[in-house]
């Protein structure tokens, strides 16, 4: 095999591939918003237009979703800060949290999770952690809003530990909080960062670094500060976990950082020991074994992500790949594996802010969006390898809401087959058929309530269909691994329904969790699955 060219090699090695995480209002548009600005990529705060303002009401969403797509206004952003290339993931946050959000993680290389320091870990987080831990990918948190008052630092860390399961590394620690935060300690350097505020939109305030034993620390701090803090250092360097860059990187450890996101304390700090502590693109698992970016010359990569509609005509359809090997050119052609057959890569774009550009070529660890005809479906494989190959596929995640659908209008059961089942393609639902009936009865799960709405929006303005949506009962899905498995004999609950997929695999519905506990040890060998696959 050829080897890669030095510059080929360059481009990959600078490259960082991120997913931010964060439960709803921590901050993470306005942390995504000044690695932007040190980045050069906006010169002042507020041009990324983040989920802020989703004060709408489902009619403005809707309109929103109707212009643009609001997922995809900041899905992929990309910039450059001190030599490298970044790949920011944006995970949508809020209401609009579906099964997309998910499928994001699958793309990215690490992920940075921002928690608000009032509130501690909240429950989105802790679903979109089940997936990092999943794939084993290095988590960094970045604890904001430390300009507000804040929970204890080592109950912050605790609840982390607590509650996802995953040990904690302070690398700075803060001093004080609300209005009485005065920075943070580096407990590498034995140095306090001290900050002022910063001029509304610029880079950043004025930062000041004192080594913790100057005498002039004394001017900067207040004594019980300084002994507070010297006190807590102490506690956690007894009691907590040792930096292991090994452990970092297998998920098992998490680097915690303080600061403001809004004042900017703290950012610049956390962006450059995440890049230092982060790996450029990692290799991904394919049917013919690893496939290591360093190593392989040809172009690769897989669909994660199908946005269609995403302009006022509702005519195109965008699918977004991570590249895994090799360099991408606009226009290339590539074997779509999944499709048996070769297709040209059309009209390539990145989004930059909440502009979308044309590009020439890309490296492994971008993510683009390639013009859809119709023909991917997430978790494809495309290569320019004369060896075919498929990416490992990208599992299907537990839906957590249901409801039975209906077209009002009988005659248009076409155009409501065809919408619903374009739509599901795309991933934002999934589609269910009851167990004898086939798709006279179809079921819908969603992850976010909010894919209801926007479902029934869709069909109506884009396919014309009129539907009726009866909510079911039910909030736990399992797929049966053993499909070999005779449903009709499979000893259940009272409130366990049987579904089947598309594909025809056998599914169970309960309403409560322990049902499932139940059906398991009524059934011997039976063996259920959170996770489906692609």
């Amino acid at each position: 095999m050829p080897e890669l060219t030095k510059q080929m090699k360059d481009e990959i090695k600078r490259r960082r591939t991120f997913a931010i995480i964060s439960h709803p209002d921590a901050g993470k548009t306005t942390l995504t918003e000044k690695f932007l600005l040190y980045g050069g990529a906006i010169n002042q705060a507020g041009s990324v237009k983040g989920k802020a303002t989703a004060k709408h009401a489902v009619s403005d969403w809707m309109e929103i979703e109707k212009e643009r797509g609001i997922s995809v206004t900041s899905s992929v952003l990309q910039f450059e800060y001190d030599g490298y290339c970044i790949n920011i993931l944006d995970t949508p946050g809020h209401q609009d949290f579906s099964e997309d959000t998910y499928r994001t993680l699958m793309a990215a290389d690490s992920a940075v999770m921002v928690i608000d320091a009032s509130k501690g870990v909240e429950a989105q987080t802790r679903k979109l952690f089940k997936v990092c831990t999943m794939r084993h990918i290095p988590i960094f948190t970045f604890i904001n809003k430390m300009d507000r008052e804040a929970m204890d630092t080592f109950e912050l860390l605790d609840d982390i530990e607590n509650e996802l399961g995953i040990a904690t590394c302070p690398i700075n620690w803060p001093i004080g909080s609300g209005k009485n935060f005065k920075g943070v300690y580096d407990r590498k350097e034995r140095e306090v960062e001290l900050f002022s505020d910063t001029k509304k939109g610029t880079t950043q305030g004025e930062v000041k670094k004192v080594k913790i034993d100057d005498p002039e620390i004394t001017w900067l701090i207040d004594e019980n500060q300084r002994l507070q803090l010297e006190e807590e250092i102490e506690l956690q360097d007894g009691a907590g976990a040792e930096f292991d860059q090994e452990l970092v990187s297998r998920g098992e450890l998490s680097p915690v950082f303080f600061g403001s996101a809004l004042t900017n304390f703290g950012v610049e700090t956390f962006l450059q020991h995440f890049l230092s502590m982060t790996s450029s693109p990692l290799p991904r698992k394919s049917d013919k074994g690893e496939i290591n970016p360093m190593e392989e010359q040809d172009f690769s990569a897989f669909v994660f992500k199908i946005q269609a509609n995403m302009n006022k005509a509702h005519r195109d359809r965008i699918a977004f790949m991570r590249i895994c090997s090799g360099k991408f050119d606009a226009g290339m052609e590539v074997h779509h594996i999944q499709g048996g057959k070769k297709v040209r890569l059309s009209q390539p774009q990145q989004m930059m802010a909440s502009e979308r550009k044309i590009i020439e070529n890309a490296y492994a660890g971008d993510i683009i969006g390639v013009f859809d005809p119709g023909i991917f479906s997430i978790g494809d494989t495309l290569t320019a390898s004369p060896e075919k190959f498929a990416f490992e596929g990208i599992p299907t995640f537990a839906p957590e809401h249901f409801a039975r659908v209906r077209q009002v209008d009988t005659m248009k059961r076409k155009q409501f087959i065809k919408g619903i089942s374009q739509i599901a393609q795309e991933g934002a639902i999934q589609i269910f058929q009851e167990y004898n009936t086939g798709m006279e009865e179809i079921i819908v799960g969603v992850v976010g309530v909010l894919q209801f709405d926007v479902l029934k929006y869709r069909l109506e303005n884009e396919y014309k269909v009129e539907i009726r949506l009866e909510t079911l009962p039910y909030e736990h899905i399992r797929w049966i691994e053993n499909e070999e498995l005779d449903l009709d004999r499979l000893v259940g609950t009272s409130d366990m329904k049987k579904i089947k997929d598309l594909k025809d695999r056998p599914l169970l519905l309960f309403i409560n969790e322990w049902s499932i506990r139940m059906t398991l040890d009524r059934n011997e060998g039976l063996i259920l699955s959170e996770f489906g696959r692609s």
